[in-house]
Formats: C-alpha cells, sequence, structure tokens
C-alpha cells in the first residue's frame, strides 16, 4: 500500500477542466504571500534603526511568518479536502490584511512579531490552494508545467519587494509599505470572492468527517518515504527564502556598503533569474526515472554556492555566487510532481499540505537559526555572514544525505 487508505481515500479522481482564469485569481494570493515572505531583506536596515533590532530578533521578525505559514498546513489542508479552494482561502485571507495593518502601526518588536504571525496564518492557504486546483483539475501531464507557470508568475510578489518596496521606503518609510501591501491582500481577497469559481467534486465524490481526515494525515507521517521528503523540504526553499527574503540586504549593505535602492535592483535581478529558472526546470522534467537525481544534484550544488558566499571573497564573487544560486533554486519545482506521483490522489490535498508545511517550518527554523548564529557571531567581533552562508550550506547538504538515504516512495518507483 502506497498511501493510508479507506474507501473514501481510494476513490480516483479526474480532472474536471479548470480554468486558466480562476488558476491566476488563486495566484494573486500566492503573489502576496511571496511579498510577505521576502519583505525582511529590504525593510531590515531601516526595521534595525528604528526599533533597534538585533540580528536574533531580525531573524525571529522573518521567521513569525514562516513559524505561522507552516504550522497552519495540516488544517489547510483538511479545509480545502473538505470545504474546497475557494472557500478555505477566503476564509483566511483577511488575516493577512489584518496583520499588515498591524505591522505598520507597530510600535515595537512584540506588536510587529504579531503582526507577522497573523500574516502568516493568511497566506497559509495561498500556494497550496494553487498545487491543489491543479492537482484536481488539469491533466497529471501539465501538472509540472503548469505549477512552475504559477511559481513564477506568483514571484512578481518577490519583485515588489525589490527596487520598488526599496524606493517607497526611501521616500516615505517601512511602514508605509506595509500599508500598500495591505492594500493589495485586499484587492487580492476581493478578486478571488467576486470571480473566482470552483468546479464541483465529482458526483457522488465521499466525505470525510474532521476525525477521519485528521486520522489521514497520521497516517501519512507513518509512510516510511514521508521522513525522506520532509527532510529535503526543510531545507530547499529555506535556503533560498534565507538568501533572497532575509541576508540580502544587510549582506550587501554592511559587509559591501551598498545602498538601500541598489540593494533593491540586485533584489529584482536575483528575483527575475529565479522566476526564469522555475518554468526552465519545470519544462525540462525527466520524469519519476530521474526527477530524485536531479533534486540531489541541484540541492549539493547549492550547497557548494553556500559555501562559497561564506568566503565572502568580494563583491563581485558574492554577486556571481547569489545569481547562481537562483539560477539553480528552479530545481526545486521538482519536489511537487514527486510528492504527486508518491501519494494516492484522494489525498493529493494533505500530502500537498504537509510538503507545504516541511518547506515553511524549514524556513522559519532557518531564519530563526542563522539569526542566532549572526548575534552570537557579531558578540565575538567575527564577520557573521561567514557563519550564516556556512550553516545553510551544511543544512543543504545533510538534507541532501537524507533524501538519498531514507527510504524511496513505491509509487515513484512503479511509475519509473
Amino acid at each position: 500500500m502506497t498511501a493510508a487508505s479507506s474507501p473514501a481515500q481510494t476513490t480516483q479522481t479526474a480532472p474536471t477542466g479548470g480554468s486558466w482564469a480562476a488558476l491566476l485569481l488563486l495566484t494573486t494570493g500566492f503573489a502576496m504571500s511571496q511579498a510577505f515572505r521576502t519583505i525582511a531583506a529590504i525593510m531590515a536596515e531601516p526595521l534595525q534603526a528604528e526599533l533597534h533590532l538585533s540580528p536574533q530578533q531580525l531573524g525571529v521578525f522573518a521567521a513569525a511568518y514562516h513559524f505561522a505559514f507552516g504550522a497552519l498546513q495540516l488544517f489547510m489542508g483538511i479545509g480545502i479536502d473538505m470545504h474546497g479552494v475557494r472557500r478555505t482561502i477566503l476564509a483566511a485571507a483577511p488575516l493577512m490584511v489584518a496583520g499588515a495593518v498591524m505591522s505598520a502601526l507597530a510600535s515595537n518588536f512584540s506588536w510587529l512579531v504579531i503582526g507577522q504571525i497573523l500574516i502568516g496564518i493568511g497566506c497559509a492557504p495561498a500556494f497550496l490552494v494553487c498545487t491543489v486546483y491543479i492537482a484536481r483539475h488539469f491533466p497529471p501531464a501539465r501538472y509540472t508545467m503548469v505549477s512552475s507557470i504559477i511559481l513564477a508568475v506568483g514571484g512578481v510578489g518577490m519583485l515588489a519587494t525589490g527596487t520598488p518596496l526599496a524606493w517607497l521606503i526611501e521616500v516615505s518609510s517601512w511602514r508605509m509599505g506595509f500599508w500598500v501591501l495591505a492594500g493589495c491582500a485586499a484587492l487580492s481577497w476581493g478578486a478571488i470572492a467576486l470571480w473566482m469559481r470552483e468546479p464541483p467534486p465529482p458526483a457522488g465524490a465521499p466525505r470525510e468527517s474532521l476525525r477521519e481526515a485528521v486520522r489521514t494525515f497520521g497516517a501519512l507521517f507513518r509512510l516510511p518515504h514521508t521522513l525522506g521528503i520532509m527532510a529535503l523540504a526543510l531545507v530547499t526553499y529555506a535556503s533560498f527564502v534565507a538568501l533572497r527574503g532575509l541576508w540580502l540586504g544587510p549582506l550587501m549593505m554592511q559587509r559591501h556598503g551598498w545602498s538601500l535602492v541598489a540593494t533593491g535592483n540586485l533584489a529584482v535581478v536575483l528575483t527575475v533569474v529565479a522566476l526564469v529558472s522555475l518554468p526552465l526546470f519545470g519544462r525540462l522534467d525527466p520524469g519519476p526515472r530521474r526527477r530524485r537525481s536531479w533534486m540531489l544534484v541541484g540541492t549539493v550544488v547549492s550547497a557548494a554556492l553556500f559555501a562559497l558566499l561564506a568566503l565572502g571573497a568580494s563583491a563581485p564573487m558574492d554577486v556571481v555566487a547569489m545569481l547562481l544560486v537562483c539560477a539553480v533554486s528552479g530545481y526545486a519545482t521538482l519536489q511537487y510532481p514527486d510528492v504527486k506521483d508518491a501519494y494516492e490522489p484522494a489525498v493529493i490535498g494533505r500530502a500537498m499540505a504537509l510538503f507545504t508545511m516541511a518547506l515553511f517550518m524549514g524556513v522559519a527554523l532557518v531564519q530563526w537559526l542563522t539569526g542566532a548564529i549572526a548575534s552570537i557571531a557579531q558578540a565575538h567581533g567575527i564577520d557573521p555572514f561567514g557563519p550564516v552562508f556556512g550553516c545553510i550550506a551544511l543544512l543543504l547538504a545533510l538534507g541532501a544525505l537524507a533524501f538519498r538515504e531514507l527510504p524511496q516512495p513505491a509509487r515513484t518507483q512503479e511509475r519509473a
């Protein structure tokens, strides 16, 4: 048996004719989540200056969003499987707006963190609804390509937190950045409420109780191949977000003396490279037989590039290393079809939720850990970026090792 199953859970579901318009409306919420999770890279300096934050507090600020986001994935997966994509995103998204408003009004570190937690809860279903919608309503052969396109389109949110956010902060303040993002989040919620429609479930589809849904999650944890999937998920996206979403700004401004706008310009370039990389790897997906080898190679190459960043040879070398990290980062899109192939179709919502939880709990843990490492390094008069990037390189290497050595999913082996 390849996934926990019951009569309700092994019912095969066929694509029901997904709408690109509906998917793109859902993607506006994903774009907002991308913006909120990468603001720390540009807001770090002004936040530290106004609220007197230490590097460790900066890491907690960036991690709070991801802890909340990741912790809610299991519940969002249950909500999607029981109540549908549209109702789940509409129930959560208002908290995104409320958290952004609270962050804009924050007068101290505690209120700022509470705002980030609310934003994380509000964004929790943002990408999950997209992946489940694609899995349910688009042909299986197009899953990797469509999901990589949505990852790239949603990256517009990361572009907004580059030069545009840096310019906005320079002419006003970091608080105005939160106000603008709150307004955009409200527009996204309104657009989904007004225009997004979800195809009905297949006739006669079984309906589970909350207890049955929670039991299924427990069964997914007991599958031997789940641990390897989770181990790699904890470090892949986390490494990219730690660079683009947190340490890019401090690295270029403190290590190399760049201005905020110049750093924002670099953030835009790095984001564009990452966004091009996603659909490229999606198009090059080698299929179940070789996909996992590609994922391993991508992780090892990323680890080597972060080790190069840890050396800090020069500004041009750091820029080249970051460009290469972003160019390689698209391999992570192969994790989504890998998860889809590893579990039964009837539990794909919860499997994706479990995978997404690992992704973002990994982001939170890496941001918290690297913030603590940076504070310790500074206290001992050491350049913090060497230990920070060295830690990320080590985590990537350990994730790759665990992914290689732990059990493989039977469904993937069968389809190969």
